[in-house]
């Protein structure tokens, strides 16, 4: 049980600190530099990388982060699991929280987008940017890599106490 329970917690680190490392991209990388780019190059580059990411491996390490976070912190209510169950709390439910906003909000803006079609063939390019609201996107994204990154740190300091009561 406790070598099942540390494996799970790794494979809960591991998975939660790549995706945080993908928001954090978005944040910082991807969604500034098609910002400034022409209303053309946003929806086609966006709509690309939308289905470009909607992968196997992304998905496993999307829904494997919940899964291995919340199995963590279930295999931690016995007495040797305590110290790190604090963390495990916090980090299952700040990744509760990416799912949620994911869900709520940034997925139906991707979907919508996409179904405005291919850029060759919408007639109005800017009002379809308009109506993605980019703004919106990129501030709920923020608080996706903020409550990611911070799952990473509670899973990270869940390793440590992990290893302080079993070492």
């Amino acid at each position: 049980m406790l070598v099942f329970r540390g494996v799970t917690l790794v494979l809960a680190t591991l998975t939660v600190g790549i995706m945080a490392g993908i928001f954090q991209v978005y944040a910082y990388s991807i969604m500034p530099g098609l910002g400034r780019t022409d209303d053309r190059t946003f929806v086609g580059a966006f709509q690309q990388v939308d289905k470009a990411i909607l992968n196997p491996l992304f998905l496993l390490t999307f829904m494997g982060a919940f899964v291995f976070t919340a199995l963590a912190m279930a295999l931690s209510f016995g007495k040797d699991g305590r110290s790190a169950l604090p963390w495990l709390i916090v980090a299952t439910l700040l990744y509760l929280l990416v799912l949620i906003v994911t869900f709520a909000v940034n997925v139906p803006m991707n979907d919508a987008l996409r179904a405005a079609g291919a850029p060759d063939t919408i007639s109005d390019l800017a009002a379809v940017r308009e109506r993605f609201d980019e703004a919106k996107w990129v501030r709920w994204n923020l608080v996706r890599a903020i409550a990611c990154t911070g799952a990473f740190g509670a899973l990270i300091w869940s390793l440590v106490q992990h290893g302080r009561s079993t070492g």
